[in-house]
Parts: structure tokens; sequence; C-alpha cells
């Protein structure tokens, strides 16, 4: 039997099997169970997400003997078909290499035939971005409305590109990224049942370098099993891949916020030397300290909006006392700003090498806000000052006991004494 690849052995059968995604799959299968089916759909997302699988998942959820159902049963001829992608009920089309109106024509003409075995006619149309203007135009008053035995399924990575018009005709959903610890848990998975010997650091830089993509994962770690063989290390991952490991990144990290110098030149000489892909880095080392400001705002209260493993969160609540969240924001700053610059500069290595020391610099900066406090805290320490000393009266005449003994002597009259003299 013909080998078959990770990525398709393991392709989602279910709704539940999809990773990530759970604000689409809740949505579809809902909308199975009160029956309220629309005509056509639009998954939109980067690549490897799972847009292609949720569709065929959902031509066999609504084609399925036992269906319309939320849970095909995989088992029967129909869903074997879409499966295999042979199923005369559901077409794949690959808006690539059909986008002309000669195909739209064609695809016309198919809709008004009824299902062969199946209850609806499903027509997915991968990468629909690709249609030109004129099929896209000849494609809207069958998608406005198609005969009810019609559905449209349509997948993209690039929907700004998509005609409003034909945007409008349709439910979209838009897929997001697959967070790095759902992929790490996913792989752990695969690789129990493939009899894969692998240590966390190695899953975790596999998610690291899939960027987001369940596909990427699956392929890598293909490349790897032909590479290694069966018992994985996270060197054999950085090997082939060029990333950097997780503590390498975490120490650079540290580094950086203690405003060691010598210690980031020597990591990023290190790195270099070592060929590692330098603009992978900058990425990295921004989601690190994304993070690190995530952590400092929500603490242990909530860590959904981490993208982290446990280890990582250790390291994370490690590195939170060492700068404020001010600062760790102007670093954040500091290495959106080189990032966007890298793709125009002749020395990777120069260019992250002086915006990591001006990074160290900020950590290790007094900002206003701390010599207030300090001015505050002096303030406060110091002994209150002695009173002001209270001001002498001015004299009177009854100051003077001669003249005081004259006031008395004439009942209070006040008597000009040079006069009378």
């Amino acid at each position: 039997m013909a080998y078959e690849v990770l990525a398709r052995k393991w392709r989602p059968k279910h709704f539940e099997d999809v990773v990530g995604q759970e604000h689409v799959t809740r949505t579809l299968k809902n909308a199975i169970e009160i029956n309220r089916v629309a005509h056509a759909y639009l998954f939109v997302g980067p690549r490897g997400i799972g847009k292609t699988s949720l569709a065929r998942i959902f031509a066999k959820a609504l084609n399925c003997e036992k269906g319309p159902t939320p849970r095909p049963c995989c088992e029967c001829s129909l869903c074997k078909e879409v499966t295999a992608g042979n199923s005369l009920d559901v077409l794949e089309i690959d808006g690539a290499s059909n986008n002309g109106v000669d195909q739209v024509r064609d695809l016309r003409d198919q809709v008004q035939f009824a299902p062969a075995r199946g209850k609806y006619k499903i027509f997915i149309i991968d990468e629909v971005h690709m249609l030109s203007p004129q099929a896209f135009n000849a494609l809207l008053k069958t998608l406005e409305e198609p005969p009810p035995h019609v559905k449209f399924i349509f997948a993209t990575t690039e929907g700004d590109k998509i005609l409003a018009t034909i945007i409008s005709r349709c439910q979209r959903f838009d897929l997001r990224r697959i967070q790095t610890p759902l992929i790490v848990e996913r792989l752990r998975t695969i690789c129990e049942a493939e009899r894969i010997t692998i240590d966390d650091d190695a899953l975790l830089a596999v998610a690291r370098g899939a960027e987001g993509g369940m596909r990427d994962a699956l392929s890598s770690l293909d490349q790897l099993i032909s590479f290694k063989g069966d018992s994985l290390t996270e060197d054999d991952v950085l090997a082939v891949f060029g990333l950097v490991s997780r503590k390498a990144l975490e120490g650079l990290a540290t580094a950086v916020l203690k405003g060691d110098m010598p210690e980031i030149l020597k990591l990023v000489s290190a790195f270099d030397s070592s060929g590692k892909d330098m603009r992978r880095l900058t990425i990295e080392l921004m989601e690190h300290f994304r993070n690190l400001l995530i952590y400092q705002y929500v603490g242990g209260e909530s860590m959904a909006s981490l993208e982290a493993t446990p280890e990582q969160i250790k390291t994370l609540a490690a590195q939170a006392d060492l700068a404020d969240a001010a600062r760790v924001t102007q670093i954040a700053d500091q290495l959106a700003d080189m990032e966007s610059r890298l793709g125009m500069t002749l020395s990777v290595r120069t260019l992250i090498e002086m915006t990591l020391i001006r990074c160290a610099r900020v950590a290790q900066s007094v900002s206003l806000e701390d010599i207030l406090k300090r001015l505050h805290a002096i303030r406060s320490a110091e002994p209150p000052p002695p009173p002001a000393p209270q001001p002498r009266p001015a004299p009177t005449l009854y100051d003077d006991p001669t003249l005081k003994h004259v006031i008395e002597t004439f009942d209070g009259k006040v008597i000009d004494v040079e006069d009378d003299a």
C-alpha cells in the first residue's frame, strides 16, 4: 500500500477534529440541527488551518445517509465518496485553474441537474479569489437564487480580493490561525498514535515553525521523521528548520530585560554563525515580549490570550519582575519598528544588534514615573519641619511701667509726656 503523508492521513473527519475553529464548527452544527442551512458559505483564512477540510466535513454532514446530521457516520458510501474526492454530488473545483467565464458557464449548466444519490448537489470552489471578474459576474445570479438542491462552499486565503457582490450573497466565516499550544497537543496525539518518540521542546519547535498552520506542522513532522526516524529531539528540529531553541530565545529576552549588553551580542553572534533564520528570530522575539506584556497585565487570572505552553509561562513569571509593563511596551515598539525595516537593510545582524541594545537601555532606564515615586518616598520619609516662630506683638504703652502708672492715674487717658515737658 502506498504511503500516505500525515497531513492526509490525519485530516479531520468530523467537526470535533478541527482544531482551533470552534466558532465556525459550532455555527455549522447548529445550522444543521435547526435546519437553517444557507445556500452559500465563504471560508476565509490563511493556509493550512482547515478551510477545505471544513468544507468536506460539511458536505458529508449534508449528504450522509443518516443526515443531514452534525456528525456524519463516515462509513456509508456517500461519506466515503466525499472523503475520497470522487462523489458525483460533491464537486471540488480549483479556482486557480478554472477561473474563466467558460468554466463558470459549465458550472451553471451542472447546477440545473438534480443530485445523483445525495440530498444536495454541493460545489466546493477552492481559492475562489482567483476567479476573474467576468467569471464572478457570470456566477452572481446563480449564486443569489440557486435551486433548492444546490449548495456552494467557497474557500480562499485572500478574502479582500473577492467582489463585494459575491460576499453579500454568502455567509462568511473568518478562520483564524491555530494557537501554538493547540498545535502542540494535536502533534502529541498524532505522535503517540504513530509511535513516534518526541520531547516537548521538539513539539514546540515544530509548532513555532508552522506559524499557526496545522498542515504545515504535519508536513514538517513528516519531513523530520524522514530525516531522523521515529525518535526526535529539539536539536533535530532546529537543525532542519533553522530555528532558535526555546531556552536560547528566552535567554536573549532575559539579557535584554537585564540590560546585559555583552550577553546580547554574544547570543546574536552565535545565532548568526550557526545559520539561524534571523528574521524568524525577530518575529519570535516580538511574540515573546507580547506574551510577557499580557502576562504582566492579566497575571494568573486569564491565560486564554497567551499562546504559550506551561513551561513558557513559568519563564514569563520569572521575567515579569525584571521590568515593568511600560518598559516592555517600549521594547515591543522597538522590535516592531525593526521588523518593518528588515526587508530594506543590507545587514540583518547589525540592525538586530543595534535594536536589542536600544531595547536593553530602555529596560534599564529610569522613567519619569519612577523619579516621581522616589521623590514622593523621600518626602514621606523626611521628619516634619519645626514650627515657624510666632511673630512678637508690637510694643504698647503698657509695656513701660512709668507710662502704665500714668495711664492708670488719669483713668486711662493717655497724656503726651513731651507736651507736658
